[in-house]
């Protein structure tokens, strides 16, 4: 038995990184994965698979799109009836290169806004309204550690980080009367495969964030899985509108 037998788990930005290993997490706790992501989605998915017998697929889908967001969601429904998880961990984070304020071009800015804010916006605009139906579900949103700390040359990303942490808090006190809890996972800088592959940010973050930690070590995929199922569970049925932070003790929310 896992923890999540027969419900349905959205992940977005599933097929790579973090969000990669947070659907597999969820799929051996029994259940069904639908993985949106901009590409390689269907891939994830078959790699993947099943473990405890539920469905995992993919669904081809930008976040930052509201038509695209409504037809996921919407095959998502259709191919399994309902939505009792959301995961908005999809964001552009890995592949951006560090730069001070006065230099990062206006559209940049606009393009992590829209992907790592409005696309978890219209992700729970169009799939809250099915837990709504059922009075009941679990809205995790991926924060960031540098939300509360700050980090420099990445004012783009941080600031879209602090407003994800400000939308959970608001958006609980909208969904509590559903019994939708909705928190925030923070993660601090975590050795995924999309992070390893930039090593700018490795060389310019690593020592520093691994120094300021109580636990002072790296941190990988793994060390996330349990908050995650945690939030994704029963387990938290009476925990809403908070940001547990899984950073090896860098920071004190």
């Amino acid at each position: 038995m896992g923890k999540l037998d027969d419900q349905t788990a959205i992940v977005t930005g599933g097929a790579h990184g973090l969000g990669r290993q947070f659907a597999a997490a969820l799929a051996r706790e029994g259940a069904n994965v639908a993985i949106l992501d901009i590409a390689d989605a269907d891939q994830a998915a078959a790699d993947i698979g099943a473990p405890k017998g539920g469905a995992c697929f993919g669904l081809a889908t930008d976040v930052s799109d509201e038509a695209s967001v409504k037809s996921a969601v919407g095959a998502a429904l259709e191919r399994t009836g309902r939505i009792d998880v959301l995961v908005n961990n999809a964001a552009v984070f890995s592949t951006l290169p560090l730069a001070g304020f006065a230099d990062i071009d206006v559209a940049l800015w606009d393009k992590v806004m829209a992907v790592n804010l409005r696309g978890p916006f219209l992700m729970v605009k169009h799939a809250a309204p099915a837990m709504i139906a059922r009075r009941r579900g679990k809205i995790i949103n991926i924060a960031s550690g540098t939300a509360y700390k700050g980090m420099p040359q990445m004012l783009h990303y941080v600031t879209s980080k602090g407003g994800v942490v400000a939308f959970t808090r608001a958006l609980s006190r909208e969904l509590g009367a559903y019994n939708i809890c909705v928190n925030s996972l923070a993660p601090g800088l975590t050795l995924s495969d999309s992070i390893l592959a930039n090593a700018d940010h490795i060389r310019f973050a690593r020592d520093r964030v691994v120094a300021s930690r109580a636990i002072q070590r790296d941190g990988h995929p793994q060390d996330l899985i349990g908050a995650l199922i945690f939030l994704a569970s029963p387990d938290s049925d009476f925990v809403t509108g908070q940001t547990i932070a899984v950073d090896g003790g860098s920071i004190n929310t």
